[in-house]
């Protein structure tokens, strides 16, 4: 109930369009119910024989119902769908605002489609929160209540049987078969979740399954994933078909009622046959109202597990929150790290413990270790995805986490070894980084980049992932992106990693040639050309074990040595 709530204050501001629309389809019921009183009206009156003129005023009503259903239909179903897509509107543009600010860290934890089904598919589902679930009851009540007027009217014993089987269609047999179908909609959100979550592996990893002969397995799981959901599908439907019967004999139940009560009044006189008919066929008409009840309890259902999963994203705490008063980016960009330290969520191990280095403004410092030695947690550190446990990271001097987050990253240009390419062209892959730039100014960076192959080819494709481009490809243009954000501080996070050796050459040139000027921080396991960085600190399991140049590192004849002879082909 607390998650129905939290979604239905979510439409509050469309409170008045909801309303407005369950009123017009309100309207529209009681035109279908006008419209079959005024028929039975004009076919009984009609086999009596009497003067033409004596018709005149059930067919006027004939035509004004039959026109005004169909105009009222139509005003209802534009305002309804309006009012829809308007709340949809506002769905999507609350949770992305609510989730901005948790990735990357809060996110981590969620597969990849998984993510993608709650943004896409759970908030689509939230659609029928207005239009299956909060519209037809409303309209249904107050059909109930024009019933009761225009029955109580001749009969308060007919009105009362009357609305003792609209409050079975209304309220019993919806919460009959919402208990048969308990656990359905959640069970089909469940499955196609799973769905997703097959298919998007299966895709994005083909080529490993067919090279283990897998793929015969995962379809396998695909197929028994979509009978499951299938079953249950099925039995939703059954469950529809139930309602509906069960509505009809609610129905017929109200007809015999009314009939049973109102023929003694015919028999002596005190009410018309024709009347008994009109208002016989004004009852079945009004049962209309009662059929979307059962879609309404069954929207219920999955529109409160879309809220729960959404609601679990959003509810959680932001890693990095803003200061309430950022001051401005300093001048000086010196970096100054003091006793680093951060665990990871759910790991025992601390990802860096006690590191603490210094690069002067304009200066170049590297990072260097053995996998999972803590080098690129201080890139998320840096960056601000996540904050530390312990210690501080200052730029010129100020503590970054008195920065405005967005535009501590503008000033910093981060190239690591995993370039994401948007399947966009190459020209909106490089306005990332600088969207009002020129293409005179993109293809500079290129050349600058060593890219003037693609100088031609900016509306070209990357292709999905960057894959029309070759590995070098992809991390050259990750530093032209480099060079048109044009940031003081610049963080290389394995830039050259699964390159060949003579790709490798040319982009630690291009790197030079791009960065001078700049702070540098350059974080790697492979030993090249370490003789340009003014301080190479190595890191072992998330501590500093040792620190210095390339020539005193060397002397040291440590575990940086160690290293270097490895890589070098020198005996250890």
């Amino acid at each position: 109930m607390k998650t129905f709530l939290r979604l239905t204050g979510l439409t509050r501001p469309f409170a008045w369009w909801m309303l407005l629309a369950a009123l017009i389809g309100f309207a529209t019921i009681g035109s279908g119910i006008g419209l079959l009183m005024a028929s039975a009206w004009l076919i009984t009156t009609a086999a009596l024989m009497p003067a033409l003129s004596a018709l005149q005023i059930g067919i006027t009503g004939v035509r004004f119902f039959g026109i005004s259903r169909g105009v009222i239909r139509y005003a209802e179903r534009l305002i309804s769908h309006n009012t829809t897509f308007r709340i949809l509107t506002q769905l999507r543009v609350w949770f992305y605002d609510a989730v901005e600010p948790l990735a990357p860290a809060r996110l981590a934890a969620y597969k990849s489609a998984d993510l993608l089904k709650r943004i896409v598919d759970d908030i689509q589902s939230l659609e029928n929160i207005y239009a299956r679930v909060l519209a037809p009851p409303v309209t249904a009540a107050l059909v109930t209540l024009l019933m009761w007027f225009v029955v109580g009217h001749w009969s308060t014993i007919a009105a009362e049987g009357v609305l003792a089987s609209q409050l079975v269609a209304g309220i019993a047999v919806p919460l009959f078969t919402a208990r048969l179908a308990a656990g359905t909609a959640r069970g089909i959100t469940a499955l196609q979740g799973e769905q997703q979550l097959l298919a998007v592996d299966m895709v994005q990893g083909m080529s490993e399954l067919r090279v283990f002969g897998m793929v015969g397995d995962y379809a396998e799981r695909l197929n028994r994933t979509e009978s499951q959901k299938l079953a249950l599908q099925k039995k939703a439907s059954l469950i529809e078909g139930l309602h509906e019967s069960l509505t009809g004999l609610a129905m017929n139940g109200a007809v015999i009622w009314i009939l049973y009560s109102m023929l003694p009044m015919v028999r002596t006189g005190a009410t018309s046959a024709i009347t008994l008919a009109s208002l016989v066929f004004g009852v079945m008409a009004s049962f209309e109202a009662f059929l979307p009840l059962t879609g309404s309890v069954q929207n219920i259902e999955a529109d409160v597990r879309a809220g729960e999963r959404l609601f679990e994203i959003i509810d959680a705490k932001p890693e990095v929150v803003p200061p309430a008063k950022p001051e401005p980016f300093p001048k000086s960009t010196g970096i100054e790290v003091k006793n680093l330290a951060f665990t990871y969520p759910g790991s025992n191990r601390p990802a860096l413990d006690g590191v603490s280095f210094s690069v002067p403004q304009g200066g170049r410092v590297a990072i260097v270790g053995p996998s999972g030695a803590g080098k690129s947690t201080i890139t998320s550190l840096m960056v601000r995805f996540w904050n530390p446990a312990q210690g501080e990271i200052a730029i010129g001097g100020r503590n970054i986490d008195r920065l405005d987050p967005e535009e501590l990253r503008r000033n910093i240009a981060v190239v690591s070894q995993r370039t994401y390419l948007f399947g966009q062209s190459i020209r909106e892959n490089l306005l990332l980084a600088a969207p009002e730039t020129t293409d005179e100014q993109l293809r500079r960076a290129l050349s600058m980049a060593g890219l003037d192959a693609l100088q031609s080819r900016l509306d070209d494709w990357a292709g999905q992932h960057g894959m029309n481009l070759s590995g070098g490809e992809r991390q050259r243009l990750a530093i032209a992106r480099m060079i048109l954000q044009n940031a003081p501080v610049i963080v290389l996070d394995e830039a050259t990693a699964n390159l060949d050796a003579v790709t490798e050459q040319a982009l630690l040139d291009t790197l030079d040639r791009a960065s001078v000027g700049r702070t540098v921080l350059s974080i790697t396991h492979r030993l090249h050309r370490m003789e340009r960085y003014d301080e190479i600190v190595v890191l072992y399991e998330g501590k500093v074990i040792e620190r210095g140049n390339h020539e005193v590192l060397l002397k040291l004849d440590g575990f940086y040595a160690g290293m270097w002879r490895l890589q070098h082909g020198e005996e250890v």
